[in-house]
């Protein structure tokens, strides 16, 4: 992997991810943009202790352009774009309308003195991945060369991001298809570089925690040794990774994919998990796209999905075990799984296919 580091026109930081050192990266963002400024802050909940991002600037963020349009698209005939190269094969640039900054000190005043009323600014980072040039592409379009490229841009950047002084947790992640919420068609993905730990991530460290205390192992080496055993909730298995719908799935069709050696984050992989993950990930990827066949004639299915990696925080969760989940909303064709009243009103999910049945249409998800 090769890395070219530029800065587009307002100054925000961009790098351009190769296979090999001999790509020309020389390319200026010719934009007249204005320097932009986040007024993000956090503000903690008292009843729940979990903080909220407010991000009132994002209102203005781009939203669903046509494709000539688009700002992820390379830079080509006369048309600028994020990305000032006329062909790349993965970027990560600062997301131009981000969530979190790190200039957000320099305009929100924390607070802290009433704890019903705690502020403070949105300090972090979140940046876009552009996974591939081609518009109409996605990442399941991708070969494992390609994939591997991807995964080297998200360790490195969980890496640098991670050392960002007021950076507690790095999360990576895409979100695919309307029906999800993405307003940008492009391949891409995000990573949010979080000023604390979110709540889902802090339940999983207390569980973990109560878990060696009660048994003196740990929770997700114990999950992955039974989902192993079990094999009616697996999907794919290879020497160093692992697929499993989860015994308590949420999500119609959700996937866990755990490396078989607990890491805590990107980072930590082996060469030989890096090199397995590609091959295993397009796999499930192309048999979610399966699992709603199209109509005859018409163009191939895309599922929408989330897929999120899930690390151990910087400081602190040494019982958390890396890991990535997959899942989609879709529950039958043209049917949407809805968060409504229990879902959203109190997190109690209701899932509407068992996960032995969903783990068995993955594994019938197979190219013919």
């Amino acid at each position: 992997m090769h890395k070219t580091a530029t800065k587009l026109a307002d100054g925000r930081e961009l790098f351009y991810y190769d296979r090999t050192a001999d790509a020309v990266r020389g390319a200026v963002d010719e934009r007249p943009l204005d320097p932009s400024a986040s007024l993000s802050e956090t503000r903690l909940d008292p009843v729940l202790g979990e903080w909220v991002t407010v991000a009132a600037h994002r209102q203005q963020r781009t939203y669903h352009p046509p494709a000539g349009e688009c700002p992820l698209c390379p830079s080509r005939d006369g048309r600028l774009s994020e990305i000032p190269a006329a062909d790349y094969q993965v970027v990560v640039f600062e997301n131009r309308f981000p969530s979190l900054a790190l200039d957000s000190a320099a305009h929100v005043t924390a607070h802290d003195e009433d704890p019903l009323r705690t502020l403070r600014p949105g300090t972090g980072r979140c940046e876009v991945v552009c996974f591939a040039p081609d518009h109409d592409a996605s990442f399941a379009d991708l070969d494992e060369a390609d994939a591997l490229l991807v995964l080297d841009a998200w360790t490195d950047r969980t890496a640098e991001l991670s050392a960002l002084p007021d950076v507690r947790q790095v999360y990576c992640f895409e979100n695919r298809g309307e029906e999800i919420g993405v307003t940008l068609a492009h391949p891409h993905g995000q990573i949010y570089a979080f000023p604390f730990v979110p709540s889902r991530t802090a339940r999983m460290i207390n569980r973990a925690q109560a878990h060696r205390a009660s048994t003196g192992r740990n929770l997700f080496e114990d999950l992955l040794a039974t989902e192993r055993a079990t094999p009616e909730r697996l999907v794919l298995q290879g020497e160093h990774w692992t697929a499993f719908v989860p015994f308590a799935a949420r999500w119609p069709y959700e996937v866990h994919l755990y490396p078989n050696r607990r890491v805590r984050d990107l980072t930590a992989l082996d060469e030989a998990e890096r090199a397995e993950f590609p091959g295993l990930y397009l796999d499930l990827l192309r048999r979610f796209d399966r699992l709603f066949p199209a109509p005859a004639g018409s163009a191939p299915n895309r599922t929408p999905y989330i897929s999120a990696w899930h690390q151990a925080p910087k400081d602190g969760g040494d019982e958390l075990a890396l890991h990535l989940e997959l899942f989609t909303i879709r529950r039958a064709p043209g049917k949407l799984k809805y968060l409504a009243g229990v879902e959203s009103g109190l997190d109690a999910f209701v899932t509407d296919v068992s996960p032995e049945t969903a783990a068995q249409r993955l594994r019938d998800a197979v190219a013919h």
